[in-house]
């Protein structure tokens, strides 16, 4: 169990974790269900960050928690949005076409477009909150939650991808821990039935589009999803 939680902290943050975690290829797969409780703990991080800097200029403090949730996630879901913006404009609606252009790894106009939409509206979603708020760890556990989600409800078109060892996880443990967020963000009040109701229409048009273009999900996608859901729970609860 504590061998499947870290491989999942290791994947999802910058947080060092021992080398051997990821070698043990049954904690890997296992490491699935845990994803809901590493965006918790993220979200937590942020959440003790804003109430330890709730003195400071709310401009400040947005532009040092948007500093910190980047480099403790190393940026690796705005890499996955900056490829499928560039994927999902330059495919011209085919498949193969898209899934090429999510391999290259240079980023085009779309990507960078995408990436700076989306930075700006978390800023101003951070700045225009009271970051005391359950939205500040909302946010990223339901987008989490979104992605353990998506490998129980889709296949991985890709054999070889960074997800790919994620498509034999057991199905119980990733219910259970999909089922537990729902509820945390349910008995979170009206902010957690909004922060739910929100991301869970982003998962909705997430999973039809890439079923409609693709036949299922990439990693790119699963990136993008995570940082859509993240946003847009963000300006939901503003």
């Amino acid at each position: 169990m504590m061998r499947s939680l870290l491989a999942a902290l290791g994947f999802l943050t910058r947080v060092p974790v021992p080398a051997w975690v990821f070698k043990d290829a049954g904690a890997t797969n296992a490491s699935l269900a845990w994803y809901p409780t590493v965006g918790l703990l993220i979200g937590g991080v942020l959440w003790g960050l804003a109430w330890i800097g709730s003195s400071l200029p709310p401009l400040l403090l947005a532009a040092l928690l948007l500093l910190v949730w980047t480099g403790l996630t190393g940026a690796l879901h705005l890499d996955g949005l900056a490829d499928s913006a560039d994927a999902w404009v330059g495919g011209l609606g085919d498949r193969e076409r898209t899934l090429a252009i999510m391999k290259d790894p240079r980023s085009g106009p779309m990507g960078v477009t995408a990436v700076v939409l989306v930075l700006l509206l978390k800023f101003a979603a951070l700045a225009s909150l009271p970051l005391a708020d359950t939205a500040i760890w909302l946010a990223p556990m339901l987008a989490r939650t979104a992605i353990t989600a998506a490998f129980l409800s889709m296949p991985y078109v890709r054999s070889q991808g960074l997800g790919s060892a994620l498509t034999h996880s057991p199905r119980l443990p990733c219910i259970v821990g999909v089922l537990a967020a729902v509820a945390v963000a349910a008995c979170s009040g009206w902010h957690g039935a909004r922060a739910l109701l929100a991301a869970s229409v982003v998962f909705a048009c997430w999973r039809f589009a890439c079923m409609h273009r693709l036949g299922g999900m990439t990693g790119d996608t699963l990136g993008a999803l995570t940082e859509l859901a993240e946003v847009v729970v963000l300006i939901v609860l503003v």
